[in-house]
């Protein structure tokens, strides 16, 4: 059934105000479940399961699917259209509001993957909360829109805090671009499929997380400011000392937060003065 008829028998209509637009291309939906690259073994969590289009997907591949969804209005068509799979769990819950522990339950030390349909307002904090999940999933596979993914994959010279946010714990790559046509109802901007595989540890040497991202957010605080300056302003600490610093571990005090990459920023840590500062909303405030 076409998701204009299924929510029309319900009596709903799509919420604006949640970001809902249900993917209606099949082939989209495949290439969300490859992507995945799902074994009979494997669990699933997925996150904003919508009318249930890809939950059913990936119910066909995977041991177990976890689906989490906000609208409890959805949970009910849901519960109705999935409820010849016994081996999904329909979870009515906010992903903010719920850690992966609890949702895992008794499984908890298996290893699990994501798929998530995430809205664009929930898109940078619902990734940070996902990925310092613990434990962490292996892989992410997010429907996000088409910028968004631009953004998340970046290299240095476009590099924003949500890029270094996300290749700090893992590699991301675009799969697949979808228009905007693949939705009901139709969205102002095209999205895309966007793939993450998480690191074990970290790609650069840390010694403390919260100081390299406090570093990282005070670079990226004025950023239309030489970096020298963005520092001294968000760290408090004298333009000198920051130079001077900047100089010792390789770096030029002219250049721009976006030109750094992860080495960069895990240098500038090291090198710069100061404690361990408070990690506070980084990828919250990305997007």
């Amino acid at each position: 059934m076409r998701a204009k008829q299924l929510l029309q028998q319900y009596g709903l209509a799509p919420r604006k105000g949640m970001g809902q637009n249900f993917l209606v291309e099949d082939r989209y939906v495949e290439r969300i479940v490859d992507a995945a690259e799902i074994g009979p073994r494997d669990q699933i969590v997925e996150v904003g399961p919508g009318l249930g289009n890809v939950t059913r997907a990936l119910a066909e591949r995977a041991r177990r699917v976890i689906a989490v969804e906000l609208d409890r209005d959805l949970v009910r068509v849901l519960r109705d259209m999935l409820g010849d799979l016994p081996h999904v769990e329909i979870v009515a819950a906010d992903i903010l509001e719920v850690s992966m522990a609890q949702l895992l339950g008794s499984h908890v030390t298996e290893p699990y993957k994501v798929v998530a349909n995430l809205p664009y307002n929930i898109t940078s904090a619902a990734l940070r909360h996902l990925l310092e999940s613990v434990p962490r999933p292996t892989r992410l596979i997010l429907m996000v829109q088409k910028e968004v993914a631009q953004r998340i994959t970046a290299t240095p010279g476009d590099m924003s805090l949500l890029a270094v946010s996300v290749q700090f714990y893992g590699a991301p790559r675009i799969v697949a671009h979808v228009p905007a046509g693949a939705f009901y109802p139709r969205p102002k901007v095209d999205s895309a499929i966007v793939r993450i595989d998480t690191f074990a540890q970290p790609p650069v040497e840390v010694t403390d997380t919260a100081r390299f991202f406090a570093v990282v957010r005070a670079g990226f605080g004025q950023r239309r400011k030489q970096l020298r300056n963005a520092l001294s302003h968000g760290l408090s600490l004298p333009t000198a000392v920051v130079e001077e610093a900047m100089r010792r571990c390789g770096l030029d005090p002219r250049r721009r937060a976006e030109t750094l990459g992860l080495a960069d920023w895990a240098s500038l840590a090291h090198c710069l003065p100061g404690e361990s500062m408070p990690i506070g909303d980084h990828a919250a405030r990305a997007v």
